[in-house]
Formats: structure tokens, C-alpha cells, sequence
């Protein structure tokens, strides 16, 4: 899922975790689930972000040669703005767009 495109909101939400675990049947399950997805994203995030800013990297030694890039702050605040992992995960889950599976779970059916 492209996480740019994503409808979760950008400030925190409060959530009845109650009614949020009614699809696993244990709240720390659903947080688990919920909590994974958000690493995953925000590692997929963090090397987009490293990529784009990668292409403004400066090799020179020289310190005086520090100087403000308008591309790169623009970029790094696009960033900042964007909903945060975990509540991007969180509609993910709510939407029931996540698939996982609890291989213990699993074993035991067999």
C-alpha cells in the first residue's frame, strides 16, 4: 500500500480497543499486529525518505562549505507531514486491508 495515499488522519485518534480486537479476540494480539505493520511502514518510509535526500548528499570535507538546500527541507517537511506509521497501520487493520496469521493458531488446527 502506498502510504502517501493513505486516508488515516494526522493526528491521534482515540480507539475503543475493545471493539478494535473483535476481529483477533485478544486486545495484545491486535496491538502486535498492529505494531509489526507500523515497523514494516516505517522502514519503508524511512528508505524512501533516505533515497530522496541522498540524491542532495555533499561529499566535500570542506565545513565552510555548509549551505542551505531548498529542495532537501522541502522533502524532509512532506515527511513530517505525512500520518505517522502506526496510525497508518491502525486504518490499515480497521479497513481490513492486513493479512496475518498466528502460525501457533495454525499449528494447532493441524
Amino acid at each position: 500500500m502506498d502510504y502517501r495515499k493513505s486516508n488515516a488522519p494526522t493526528n491521534t485518534v482515540t480507539r475503543d480497543m475493545m471493539s478494535l480486537s473483535e476481529e483477533t479476540g485478544n486486545v495484545y494480539e491486535t496491538v502486535r499486529i498492529i505494531g509489526k505493520r507500523a515497523n514494516q511502514i516505517s522502514v519503508e518510509m524511512k528508505q524512501d525518505l533516505d533515497k530522496k535526500l541522498q540524491e542532495f548528499a555533499s561529499y566535500n570535507d570542506n565545513l565552510e562549505e555548509v549551505f542551505e538546500n531548498r529542495e532537501q527541507i522541502e522533502i524532509s517537511r512532506y515527511y513530517e507531514k505525512l500520518p505517522k506509521p502506526t496510525l497508518i497501520a491502525a486504518q490499515e487493520f480497521t479497513e481490513g486491508k492486513l493479512y496475518y496469521r498466528n502460525p501457533n493458531k495454525d499449528k494447532d488446527n493441524f
